[in-house]
């Protein structure tokens, strides 16, 4: 059996024994010290000035819209583009948070949104936000998109929970926007367990995400906002400074645990970079060679951080013929993130459901398997000759 993922973190044993050993020792397990500790090193990575974390990737674009709406910058049924071939939790909050997802549609050679499909919906919405998903370690012509959000006064913020560590011309996939969130579930390029990261350049969103992050305080913030804060609402009562409530917010804190983890999967995590860029070029090889499935580019990516190895086919009626041979060789498989994302039910509740041509075809024509460093010689030779065609 090759499944989707085999361990729950890199180097599995020494990460259980530094957990363990972590949990005997200290005495505090809620957010503190070592979650600080984390913010910083991952800030430092990734090459941003600030991160600030949280429980989970999809509390990350929670807490980000939220923060957002709260500094003024978005509104009720502001509208808010959005990646057609998404994850559900990409899409949750915009509505939760009472805006209006845009559906756009994605490259198909690519699988992201594209400057020519943001163009396509711009001719026809005007959108305050772009929120994008970058999708399973791959982009489009990103930096045309941002010229395009720049020119046109749109915020242009970045899912890149699938993309971690992924370069772009030389530029870090998360950097490109005001804002970009992270995932560390199980299964992506670094594991907490449970845990997200929001990352920024921006001082004011940085301290403003603090507070949403815990309960509308400013506990954690810098001592400069919290004078700043103090002033603004005219309190008096001393006593109550711990327990002021300057905005809506969440309890979306992680644990010490997350912030352990999160330090010594960061050791690992350009090794697992490198591995998983490698098996996707093994692979990609294969899949080149046969017409009946469509060949993913990569075009202007200088580090390919792939999250899994996606099988699109060219015509959906062939779908059915790879998903046999992947599930008779035993490898797991599943759909590409959640496909067109307006099929979903929730979508359908509350808006109608889009025909978008490239996500829906992705949708009807292709999934994916694992792509990680634990994967052997001979799990990829299998993975292989299930792509060839034949």
């Amino acid at each position: 059996m090759i499944p989707l993922m085999k361990v729950a973190f890199s180097y599995e044993q020494e990460s259980r024994k530094v957990l363990s050993d972590f949990i005997l020792s200290n005495k505090q397990l809620s957010m503190g010290e070592q979650c600080r500790i984390f913010e910083k090193q991952f800030a430092k990575w990734q090459g941003r000035k600030y991160a600030v974390l949280v429980n989970s990737g999809s509390s990350a674009n929670l807490v980000l819209l939220q923060t957002l709406k709260n500094m003024g910058m978005l509104n009720d049924k502001d509208a808010i583009g959005i990646s057609g071939l998404t994850w559900a939790t990409n899409v949750m909050p915009v509505i939760q948070l009472g805006f209006e997802p845009v559906p756009i549609d994605c490259d198909l050679l690519t699988l992201n949104v594209s400057s020519i499909t943001l163009k396509e919906t711009l001719d026809k919405k005007k959108i305050k936000v772009l929120f994008l998903t970058n999708a399973l370690g791959f982009c489009s012509d990103i930096d045309n998109i941002r010229d395009i959000c720049e020119e046109k006064g749109i915020i242009l913020l970045e899912d890149n929970c699938e993309s971690l560590g992924t370069e772009y011309k030389g530029i870090k996939l998360g950097n490109l926007g005001l804002a970009s969130t992270f995932s560390f579930f199980v299964a992506h390029h670094m594991s907490t367990i449970e845990g997200g990261m929001i990352c920024t350049d921006d001082q004011e969103l940085y301290n403003n995400l603090l507070m949403v992050r815990a309960n509308g305080w400013n506990r954690n913030v810098e001592t400069d906002y919290k004078i700043k804060l103090k002033k603004e609402v005219k309190w008096e009562d001393e006593f109550y400074l711990l327990y002021i409530f300057y905005d809506l917010a969440f309890n979306v804190r992680p644990t010490e645990i997350t912030g352990i983890l999160g330090q010594k999967q960061l050791t690992y995590l350009d090794e697992t970079i490198q591995k998983r860029g490698q098996n996707y070029t093994a692979l990609n090889e294969i899949v080149s060679d046969n017409r009946e499935l469509v060949t993913i580019g990569h075009r202007n990516i200088t580090v390919n951080s792939n999250f899994a190895f996606p099988i699109v086919c060219q015509v959906p009626h062939n779908r059915d013929k790879y998903i046999k041979r992947f599930t008779t060789a035993g490898i797991e498989i599943r759909p590409i993130i959640g496909g067109n994302i307006t099929m979903q039910p929730f979508y359908k509740k509350y808006f109608t459901p889009m025909y978008l041509k490239n996500a829906s075809h992705i949708h009807i024509s292709g999934f994916y398997c694992g792509n990680y460093p634990e994967l052997t010689k001979s799990d990829l030779d299998t993975i292989s000759f299930c792509l060839r065609e034949r």
